[in-house]
Parts: structure tokens; C-alpha cells; sequence
């Protein structure tokens, strides 16, 4: 767990400091002489409708990567590995099929859109670039976490990513380029942290293309392509999950109400950075663990980033929650952003179960049970389709949150029950509702004692003192091993 604590806390330090800059972007994005709010959905449209794009071109190769990885390196020098290699060809393969489709398909997409999103339907072959970018750098990112080098991926895919977008929104806001040079520019973004992460793995002597199959490659060829097709599905059900609620309300609703339920969006999605630092570096020792049949292992990794993640989610909603409306006010947002708050509340929740049950999607997924992942996949999928559908047009983008968290909790219990049963694996003890009532219960204090604080003064006191509680409950009820250890370590430094 060593490895794991390490690499997470210093992938989680560098997704912070992304998502600091990213509020940073929101905040440029959203005050007055900036972007419109049409502008500023057509960024979230362009990310919904890229990572489809992505899903589909990958083919369903990137989990394969990491799942077969070790066998390539117990059995191959590293020159000799061709895994990457068949890996970025079928990405490119896969996706010169969805432009093929993507143009022969323009007009009966584009009528989606012309009526409440007509700017989407201006910049619709500006996605093509941004969605090649994102896919070509996340073959490369599977391929870093089979590699157990996961820092420079999280820090260009969280960090760098962001800061670059903060420099096209500044030469916007001070009008230095138009926001048609500026979504141009956006465009290509993700092409640019592709060439950089590509030519770090080359400096390292980590990418080599060996166009001759190798041994392993003719030995596993038929597991391999069986798990690729049926992740693929797996792959294009999660895509479609996550994007369906942003595409729906830009097609339903336009692209200002798109922009709204963006930014109640990425304010709940602090909630998951953690979860997310911590999926990217257990993949590669998952994938060893279940080579290794080392259940010990696994169920270790399992309970613990249960609580962990469990933890830093409560941790973190009970200070957006505390704090959210009062920040918008005083840091001069468009006050129909305010319109979110509510909306924000509810992905929160959405985000804490999710967490809560740990790396349960990761576990199934580097196992030999993987095809389990795309038959859950598909009862979320049918879940969140016709909800999101129905509660959107009914009660706009709050109808969006409410399907989420049914969504997700269906999705969750169906994982949780398959290792419990299987594997007799499960996360949760005493502990996770200590940590419940713990947090409910400090909530409550700062809420009640503190609602006659005002401006700045009562922002940072309710924050410093709904932490000091949380983290006070971590050490007095002894909820996860992971902090003692950290604060022997620390402290002996």
C-alpha cells in the first residue's frame, strides 16, 4: 500500500493544483466580459462529444494494455514489446472509422443542435482534433500506468492541460485573440500534451515500435481480442453514461443552461479527484496482483481505498457545501450561476457513493471477470439513458442530478455485490459508518454555529474549522492506517 499511498498523494497534490487552475478558468469563463455562456457550454459540448468520439476510436484497446502488460514484461526484452504498437495502430484505426462516420452522419447530427446550440453546429469539424488529441494521449496514459509512471500523465492531463487553457481564456478576456481563434486553439490542446508525454517515454527509452508480432502477442492474440471486444462495449456504455447528461441538456435546453450545469458539474467533480489519482496508480498493481493470484493483496487495496477515498469525499463536499453560494457572490460570478447550487448538491452525493465503494471498477476490470464490468455497465446505461431523458425535459438540469445518483447507486450495489459474492470481498466495516456520523455531525456544528459569518472571514473560518473537525475524527476514532502512518513518517522527518 506503500506505493499507492506515495504515488497518490503526490498524482492527487498535481490534480489539485489542476483543478485550482481549473477554478481559476471557471471564474474567467463566467464574470462579466468574458466568455457568454453559449461560448462556455460549446467547451463542455466539445469534451462530451470528443470522449465518444474517443471511446468509439479506441476500439476497446487501452484496458487491454494494462491488463497484458506484465505478461509482455516477464516474457520480452523491452524492445521486443509490441503491445504499444498494435495498441496505437488499432487507436488510429478505430478512430479514422469515427470521422468516416462523424462526416457521413453530419446532418443528422448537427439538426440535433441548430436550433438551441447553432455554435456547436459552426465549430462541429473543431471537435475532430480534440477528440484525436484526447484519444492518442489516453493510449499513452494506459500505457505510462502499466509502467507504474504515473506523475507526468496526471500532471499534463490534470495541471497542464488546464494551464494552457488558462492562457488562450486571458488572451480572450483581454482581447488578444476572438473566440474563434480561441476555440481553435482549445482544439488542439490535447494533441499538445500527447507530443510532450511521447516524447518523454521516448527520452526514457520506454516507446518502442516493433511492428513484428511477438511471441506473447501470438500466444494471448485470442484472449486479448475477446476481452477488447467485449470492453469495447464496456468502454462506449461508461462514455455515453458520463457525456449523455451535458449532451442532452445542450440539445434540450441550449448551450447557456449546458454552460450552468457545467459549472455545478465540475465544483462536485472535487469530490472525485482523489478517487481519481488513486484508480490510475492501482492499475498496474492490480494487474499484478491478479497475475500473481495474490487475493491478500487485493482485498487489502480494496478495503483501503474504500475508507480512504470515503474519507477525502466527505471531506471535501462538507467544504463546498459550506462554502459554494457565498463564493460565488463574493468572487463577482454571473449570478445566474446561483441557479446551479442545488444541482451541485446532488452530484456531490452522486460522487460520494462512488467513492465510497473504492476501486471496485478497477478491480473487476484488471481480473479475469472483466466482462462482468460491460454487463454492469449496461444496466447502468439503461438506467441513466431514459432518466436523464425524462427528469431533463421535466425538471432541467436538476432532473440530470437526480438521475445521476439513482445511476450510480444501482451501478455501485451491482459491483459491490459481485465481489462480495465471488471473491467474498467487500470494504465496508464499523469504520465507514463512524466515518458517516462523524462527518454528518460536524457538518451540522459548523452550519448551525457559523451561519452569521459573513464575507471572506466566514468562508475561511467555516473551512478551517469543518477541516480541523474532520481531520480530528481521522486520528480519535483511528479510521484508516493510512493517516498514523503517514503522521509517524512525517513526524520522524
Amino acid at each position: 500500500m506503500g506505493t499507492i499511498r506515495k504515488q497518490a498523494i503526490l498524482s492527487s497534490i498535481l490534480v489539485y493544483i489542476g483543478f485550482v487552475v481549473g477554478a481559476f478558468n471557471v471564474y474567467l469563463s463566467t464574470i462579466n466580459g468574458s466568455l457568454t455562456e453559449a461560448e462556455y457550454g460549446l467547451t463542455r459540448l466539445f469534451f462530451d462529444i470528443a470522449q465518444n468520439m474517443f471511446a468509439f476510436g479506441s476500439l476497446g484497446i487501452i484496458p487491454v494494455l494494462f491488463k497484458f502488460y506484465p505478461y509482455y514484461k516477464d516474457n520480452l526484452p523491452a524492445k521486443e514489446n509490441d503491445l504499444l504498437t498494435w495498441s496505437l495502430l488499432t487507436a488510429l484505426i478505430g478512430f479514422g472509422i469515427v470521422i468516416g462516420l462523424a462526416l457521413f452522419f453530419r446532418t443528422s447530427i448537427t439538426d440535433q443542435f441548430v436550433q438551441r446550440s447553432s455554435l456547436f453546429v459552426q465549430y462541429f469539424y473543431w471537435v475532430f482534433p480534440f477528440a484525436a488529441g484526447m484519444l492518442l494521449f489516453s493510449v499513452l496514459e494506459g500505457y505510462s500506468w502499466a509502467l507504474k509512471q504515473t506523475i507526468l500523465p496526471a500532471f499534463l492531463k490534470e495541471t497542464f492541460f488546464r494551464v494552457t487553457t488558462t492562457s488562450f481564456l486571458l488572451l480572450f478576456y483581454f482581447g488578444l485573440i476572438s473566440f474563434d481563434t480561441f476555440i481553435k486553439l482549445f482544439s488542439i490542446s490535447y494533441l499538445v500534451i500527447f507530443l510532450i508525454l511521447l516524447i518523454y517515454l521516448v527520452r526514457k527509452g520506454h516507446f518502442h515500435l516493433n511492428f513484428k508480432r511477438s511471441r506473447v502477442t501470438k500466444k494471448f492474440a485470442k484472449k486479448m481480442f475477446g476481452m477488447q471486444s467485449l470492453i469495447f462495449g464496456g468502454i462506449l456504455i461508461s462514455a455515453l453514461g458520463q457525456t449523455i447528461d451535458g449532451i442532452l441538456i445542450a440539445s434540450l435546453k441550449g448551450l447557456g443552461t449546458a454552460a450552468i450545469f457545467t459549472v455545478a458539474q465540475y465544483v462536485a467533480n472535487l469530490v472525485q479527484v482523489p478517487q481519481r489519482s488513486m484508480q490510475s496508480i492501482s492499475t498496474g498493481i492490480l494487474s499484478q496482483a491478479w497475475k500473481d493470484k495474490d487475493y491478500k493483496e487485493i482485498n487489502r487495496i480494496y478495503g483501503r481505498t474504500s475508507i480512504n477515498l470515503l474519507i477525502m469525499a466527505l471531506f471535501i463536499y462538507g467544504n463546498v457545501v459550506l462554502n459554494i453560494t457565498p463564493a460565488i457572490e463574493l468572487l463577482g460570478m454571473q449570478a445566474i450561476y446561483l441557479t446551479g447550487v442545488q444541482t451541485l448538491f446532488i452530484l456531490g452525493i452522486a460522487r460520494i457513493i462512488d467513492a465510497g465503494t473504492g476501486v471496485n471498477g478497477t478491480i473487476i476490470a484488471t481480473s479475469t471477470f472483466w466482462k462482468f464490468d460491460f454487463f454492469s455497465g449496461v444496466v447502468m446505461l439503461a438506467l441513466m439513458i431514459p432518466s436523464n431523458y425524462f427528469l431533463i425535459k421535466e425538471y432541467g438540469i436538476i432532473g440530470s442530478a437526480y438521475a445521476q445518483i439513482i445511476s450510480m447507486t444501482v451501478y455501485n450495489f451491482i459491483r459491490w455485490e459481485f465481489l462480495r459474492r465471488k471473491f467474498n470481498m467487500q470494504p465496508f466495516t464499523w469504520k465507514t459508518l463512524y466515518t458517516l456520523l462523524w462527518s454528518l455531525g460536524s457538518f451540522l456544528i459548523i452550519y448551525y454555529a457559523m451561519q452569521s459569518f459573513t464575507g471572506w472571514l466566514g468562508l475561511f473560518a467555516r473551512a478551517i474549522s469543518f477541516s480541523a473537525l474532520m481531520i480530528a475524527g481521522v486520528f480519535w476514532l483511528r479510521l484508516t492506517p493510512d493517516a498514523l502512518q503517514l503522521w509517524e513518517k512525517w513526524t520522524k522527518r
